[in-house]
């Protein structure tokens, strides 16, 4: 750690610790790293000392940006977005159990989602994965409920694993996946 951010008071941390985790290195840190603090409840101190509470959904992967969702007393939810530069430190607060973060997954899910069964998303994921696998494409499975995949680790593909599911900033490797995606499909029909 530099002297210059002793004085400024920022601490180092370890994705995997409760520690907090400074600006710089929340930027820094690359949507891997980022999925070790999705559907965990933390702290977000930003600029001017504003503080967030909330369970992490997503960050985005070009701004860094923070989604955070918090349960009311009411039973309704409040969605706050922090913005990426303003990040000063990221702390867990708490891992959350298996019924928040399926509440909490459930509450972006995709509505082209709706017309399958947890047993078709797995068979389109599996059939997909081997596919990609076969064509010597590195590929691997993201999250503590595994239902993300992540291709080449510059690219994820979400349920129901179509070509729209696609997400990557590298504009070049996304559009030849869902041309893959898209033939695949049209194959296995």
């Amino acid at each position: 750690m530099t002297s210059s951010a002793k004085h400024a008071g920022l601490r180092r941390a370890d994705s995997r610790s409760s520690q907090p985790v400074t600006m710089s290195e929340w930027m820094k840190k690359s949507p891997l790293e980022w999925q070790d603090y999705v559907y965990k409840e933390v702290r977000v101190v930003a600029s001017e000392k504003k503080e967030y509470k909330g369970w992490l959904v997503t960050t985005d992967p070009v701004s860094a940006n923070i989604v955070l969702v918090t349960f009311l007393e009411d039973g309704s939810l409040s969605v706050t977005g922090v913005m990426g530069h303003s990040v000063q430190t990221v702390e867990v607060v708490s891992e959350g159990d298996h019924k928040v973060r399926e509440k909490l997954m459930r509450l972006f899910t995709s509505v082209d989602c709706e017309g399958y069964s947890p047993e078709d998303l797995e068979k389109r994921k599996n059939s997909l994965k081997k596919w990609l696998e076969k064509n010597h494409i590195p590929v691997t499975e993201q999250g503590d409920a595994p239902r993300t995949l992540c291709v080449a680790g510059v690219l994820t593909v979400d349920p129901p694993y179509a070509p729209e599911n696609c997400s990557s900033s590298n504009e070049i490797i996304l559009s030849r996946i869902r041309d893959l995606i898209q033939g695949h499909l049209s194959a296995s029909q």
